[in-house]
Protein backbone atom coordinates (compact mmCIF):
# COMPACT_ATOMS: atom_id res chain seq x y z
CA UNK A 1 0.00 0.00 0.00
CA UNK A 2 1.16 3.48 -0.94
CA UNK A 3 0.64 6.61 1.12
CA UNK A 4 -1.86 9.43 -0.46
CA UNK A 5 0.23 12.60 -1.54
CA UNK A 6 3.10 11.15 -1.67
CA UNK A 7 5.71 9.80 -3.90
CA UNK A 8 4.40 6.10 -4.08
CA UNK A 9 7.50 5.00 -5.67
CA UNK A 10 9.19 6.02 -2.73
CA UNK A 11 7.41 6.10 0.47
CA UNK A 12 5.77 2.87 1.79
CA UNK A 13 3.54 3.03 4.85
CA UNK A 14 3.50 0.36 8.17
CA UNK A 15 0.54 -1.40 6.94
CA UNK A 16 3.24 -2.19 3.98
CA UNK A 17 5.82 -2.90 6.03
CA UNK A 18 4.43 -5.29 8.04
CA UNK A 19 2.83 -7.40 5.19
CA UNK A 20 6.71 -7.48 3.72
CA UNK A 21 8.46 -8.22 7.27
CA UNK A 22 9.21 -12.00 6.14
CA UNK A 23 9.29 -11.47 2.47
CA UNK A 24 12.98 -12.91 1.49
CA UNK A 25 12.72 -10.68 -1.40
CA UNK A 26 12.42 -7.24 0.72
CA UNK A 27 15.12 -6.25 3.10
CA UNK A 28 14.73 -3.37 6.29
CA UNK A 29 17.46 -1.44 7.16
CA UNK A 30 17.91 0.89 10.03
CA UNK A 31 20.03 3.83 9.17
CA UNK A 32 21.01 6.11 12.14
CA UNK A 33 23.73 8.39 13.08
CA UNK A 34 23.95 6.35 16.62
CA UNK A 35 22.89 3.03 16.24
CA UNK A 36 21.96 2.69 19.81
CA UNK A 37 18.14 2.61 19.17
CA UNK A 38 18.46 -0.09 16.58
CA UNK A 39 20.59 -2.10 19.62
CA UNK A 40 17.90 -2.03 21.68
CA UNK A 41 14.79 -2.71 19.26
CA UNK A 42 14.43 -3.08 15.29
CA UNK A 43 12.49 -4.61 12.89
CA UNK A 44 12.54 -8.37 12.79
CA UNK A 45 15.30 -8.85 10.32
CA UNK A 46 16.18 -5.49 9.64
CA UNK A 47 19.86 -4.57 9.86
CA UNK A 48 21.37 -1.66 10.72
CA UNK A 49 23.89 0.85 8.88
CA UNK A 50 25.79 3.60 10.52
CA UNK A 51 25.73 7.16 9.22
CA UNK A 52 29.35 7.94 10.19
CA UNK A 53 30.71 4.63 9.71
CA UNK A 54 29.85 3.16 6.75
CA UNK A 55 27.79 5.41 4.57
CA UNK A 56 30.55 8.38 4.73
CA UNK A 57 33.97 8.76 3.74
CA UNK A 58 35.29 10.56 7.15
CA UNK A 59 38.77 10.90 5.95
CA UNK A 60 37.61 12.72 2.40
CA UNK A 61 34.80 13.81 4.21
CA UNK A 62 32.68 12.47 1.29
CA UNK A 63 30.16 9.52 0.31
CA UNK A 64 31.53 6.16 0.62
CA UNK A 65 33.15 4.65 -2.12
CA UNK A 66 31.32 2.41 -4.89
CA UNK A 67 33.40 -0.39 -3.34
CA UNK A 68 32.95 0.27 0.18
CA UNK A 69 28.93 0.46 -0.28
CA UNK A 70 28.91 -2.42 -3.13
CA UNK A 71 30.48 -4.31 0.09
CA UNK A 72 28.35 -2.62 3.03
CA UNK A 73 25.05 -4.24 0.30
CA UNK A 74 27.22 -7.41 0.52
CA UNK A 75 27.40 -8.07 4.09
CA UNK A 76 23.81 -6.64 4.37
CA UNK A 77 22.90 -9.60 2.34
CA UNK A 78 21.19 -7.81 0.20
CA UNK A 79 21.90 -8.63 -3.94
CA UNK A 80 21.10 -6.45 -7.34
CA UNK A 81 17.04 -7.54 -7.14
CA UNK A 82 16.43 -7.15 -3.02
CA UNK A 83 14.33 -4.54 -2.35
CA UNK A 84 15.35 -2.35 0.02
CA UNK A 85 13.28 -0.29 2.73
CA UNK A 86 14.84 2.40 4.92
CA UNK A 87 14.18 3.76 7.94
CA UNK A 88 15.75 5.33 10.52
CA UNK A 89 15.59 8.13 13.50
CA UNK A 90 15.58 11.94 13.26
CA UNK A 91 12.74 12.26 10.70
CA UNK A 92 14.42 9.41 7.99
CA UNK A 93 17.14 11.81 7.45
CA UNK A 94 20.10 9.31 7.35
CA UNK A 95 17.40 6.82 5.34
CA UNK A 96 16.84 9.84 3.37
CA UNK A 97 20.87 9.79 2.82
CA UNK A 98 21.17 6.18 2.02
CA UNK A 99 18.24 6.30 -0.49
CA UNK A 100 20.04 9.20 -2.43
CA UNK A 101 23.17 6.62 -2.27
CA UNK A 102 21.48 3.79 -3.54
CA UNK A 103 20.04 5.60 -6.34
CA UNK A 104 23.38 7.21 -7.03
CA UNK A 105 25.05 3.68 -7.05
CA UNK A 106 22.32 2.28 -9.77
CA UNK A 107 20.01 0.16 -6.86
CA UNK A 108 16.78 0.72 -8.43
CA UNK A 109 14.66 -1.05 -5.87
CA UNK A 110 14.53 1.01 -2.73
CA UNK A 111 12.15 2.39 -0.76
CA UNK A 112 11.69 4.48 2.75
CA UNK A 113 9.29 4.07 5.27
CA UNK A 114 7.05 6.87 5.99
CA UNK A 115 7.50 8.03 9.34
CA UNK A 116 10.87 6.20 9.92
CA UNK A 117 11.34 4.84 13.80
CA UNK A 118 7.94 6.53 15.04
Amino acid sequence: MSVPGYATDTLVDAEWAKAHLDDPAVRFVEVDVDTTAYEQSHLPGAVAWNWTSQLADGIRRDIASRADFSALLSRSGIGPATEIVLYGDNNNWFAAWAYWQLKLFGHEPARILNGGRK
